[in-house]
């Protein structure tokens, strides 16, 4: 069984009796992050989920505050520029970010907080909190991820290429996290999540 402890911060916020715990959830594009957070939150409601900020445009269906806050790229930057993030990168031409002050406060008042993030992001998280618990999640095969991020039709032969190449070397990095769960059945992925988050 893993240990998780609450992460460590000087920030000024009220502190709850019960410490808050800061969680990264990781793994390539196409692996079915989205979809496994969305199940966890449907069975959690009491996870708090840090909705990231993005410059790249909605996909159909996403909604504004909801999937992410879609900025654009001169906004993204000002934001960079004032320390707005806790976390940031850029992938496949867009930048990504996690707002640091909501994620601290809901941390400090005894959340357990989820974030969804990139590779590059939960290196900057693992730096900065090290008592973080990460996640990685992967795919059964990368036959099996190009089948998914097809299947998104989505993508140009270009994008698809790119995130494959991408998705080959986030996956070296899988064993930097505290657990990797294969992602084979959505059920079983689900359930290895909740035994590590809840015991």
């Amino acid at each position: 069984m893993i240990k998780v402890l609450p992460i460590q911060s000087d920030a000024p916020t009220k502190k709850s009796s019960s410490p808050g715990r800061l969680i990264v959830l990781t793994g390539p594009s196409g692996v079915g992050k989205g979809t496994l957070m969305q199940e966890l939150l449907k069975r959690h409601p009491e996870l708090y989920y840090s909705v990231s900020v993005t410059t790249r445009s909605p996909r159909p269906g996403e909604i504004n505050g909801e999937n992410y806050y879609f900025i654009s790229r001169t906004k993204f930057e000002q934001l960079l520029a004032q320390g707005e993030f806790l976390e940031w990168a850029e992938f496949a031409g867009n930048y990504y970010g996690t707002p640091r002050e909501a994620v601290l406060n809901q941390v400090h008042s005894g959340k357990l907080v989820v974030l969804e993030i990139e590779l590059q992001g939960a290196r900057q998280i693992r730096s900065e909190f090290p008592k973080a618990l990460s996640i990685f999640i992967l795919p059964p095969s990368m036959n099996e991820l190009e089948s998914r991020i097809r299947g998104r039709a989505q993508d140009s032969e270009e994008a698809i290429a790119r995130r494959l190449c991408r998705a080959e070397e986030e996956i070296q990095a899988a064993e930097e996290f505290d657990v990797q769960i294969v992602n084979d059945d959505l059920e079983n992925a689900l359930n290895a999540i909740e035994a590590v988050l809840f015991g």
